[in-house]
Order: C-alpha cells, then sequence, then structure tokens
C-alpha cells in the first residue's frame, strides 16, 4: 500500500506517465545501487570492525508473509530466508553486511565472519553454537544468554543495536514487497547496505551519491 500511494502521488505530479513506468525506473534504480556495493566488496573496502568499533552479528527470518495464511508462496517461504546479519557500531555510525544463506550452521557462517571481519575485533552475539568458536580464529567474542538476561551483567554486551535494525529492515522490505522472490530480497539486501555504507557517507548525501554511481553504471 505504501508503493501504491506513492505511485499515486508521483503519477499526480506528472513524475511519470504509469505505475508501470516507475515501477521500472525504480528497480532500474535499485539495481544501480547493488552494482555500486558489489564495487566496493571487490575492492575489499567493506570491512567491518576493528579499532573504536564493535561487531554485533545475529541471524533472522526474512520469510515471504502472506496475509490471512492465504496466497502464493515465495521461493524465499520454503528455503533461502535466513539472513545473516553483521553490524558495525562505531560511535554514531551503523554499517550493516546482510547476507542471505540456506543454513545458521558453523560451516556456512564463520567463513562469512572471517571475510567481513577484521581479525582482533570485538564481536557480540547470543549463544548460537555456531559462534562458540569465534574466540579461537583470534576475535575477542563476548556472548549473550538471552533465556537469561538481555545485558550481560558483567561486561555490559548486548545484541540490542543489530536486533533493533532488523525490525527496521524488515518493515521497509514489506512494505515494498521486496522478498516474494529470493532475487528481490537480495536486491532489497544490498540497498539497505548501499544506504549505510556509500548513501548517508556521501558529501552531497543520498541524492549526490546516487548520481555518482549513475555515471558510473553508465560509463559518462
Amino acid at each position: 500500500m505504501g508503493l501504491r500511494r506513492r505511485h499515486v502521488d508521483m503519477l499526480e505530479d506528472g513524475v511519470c506517465g504509469s505505475s508501470k513506468s516507475l515501477t521500472r525506473v525504480t528497480t532500474l534504480l535499485r539495481e544501480i545501487c547493488c552494482a555500486a556495493v558489489r564495487r566496493l566488496e571487490r575492492r575489499r573496502e567493506m570491512r567491518i570492525g576493528g579499532r573504536r568499533a564493535f561487531v554485533a552479528i545475529d541471524e533472522s527470518k526474512f520469510r515471504h508473509k502472506r496475509k490471512y495464511g492465504l496466497g502464493r508462496f515465495g521461493k524465499t517461504w520454503r528455503r533461502r530466508s535466513w539472513v545473516f546479519g553483521m553490524m558495525e557500531v562505531r560511535r554514531s555510525r551503523r554499517r550493516p553486511v546482510l547476507k542471505l544463506v540456506e543454513t545458521r550452521s558453523r560451516r556456512t557462517l564463520l567463513p562469512i565472519i572471517r571475510k567481513y571481519v577484521r581479525p582482533g575485533s570485538e564481536i557480540i552475539s547470543d549463544c548460537w553454537r555456531s559462534y562458540n568458536r569465534l574466540s579461537h580464529d583470534g576475535y575477542i567474542h563476548y556472548q549473550v544468554n538471552h533465556q537469561r538476561y538481555f545485558v550481560h551483567p558483567g561486561t555490559g554486551a548486548h545484541t540490542q543495536h543489530i536486533e533493533r535494525a532488523w525490525r527496521t529492515y524488515k518493515e521497509d522490505i514489506y512494505r515494498y514487497r521486496g522478498n516474494l522472490t529470493e532475487k528481490a530480497l537480495k536486491m532489497n539486501l544490498r540497498f539497505i547496505e548501499w544506504n549505510h555504507w556509500l548513501g548517508k557517507e556521501h558529501r552531497e548525501g543520498i541524492l549526490g551519491r546516487l548520481f555518482k554511481d549513475i555515471r558510473a553504471f553508465y560509463k559518462v
């Protein structure tokens, strides 16, 4: 409904002639943002943690929501609906890395952590067993047992930064029906990363960064 209201507003303002054209433009702009994030990854600049920062990690289910339990199943409903999130917290800045995974096993999650989190970083997680070996991989690992408390009484560690972020991310994706397919969900996760890593960091704001990525996408 949010998308439809925006479409109506833009059609009344003469931005575009049809709802189909607006959807096509929106998809294209998201593809441009995804390409910018992929370039960032290829340059190995999408690394988190280090000094004066810590990383909160967690997993969350991003299943396709069906109204009243009716409607078609998306591909993410049956299989790859777990999203593994790693969020760097550095003062007021938040930078997430979000990956769609098939399982929450140690074999799946640990290589992702090693790839994106700098060695020696402080990592905060719950007591999911896949994280038990992080201290052996050179990380300073704090765990919070959510069955007993949400903030560790000794260290003050908690995972509330990423848990609050999950709620925001899901509201945005569900509003724009962006979890119906695996491809759509991946694109929306990339767009969230672009917003925090590139859009909000640009000196001219999100629109300035978008213009820059459009030029890079079309080699202008």
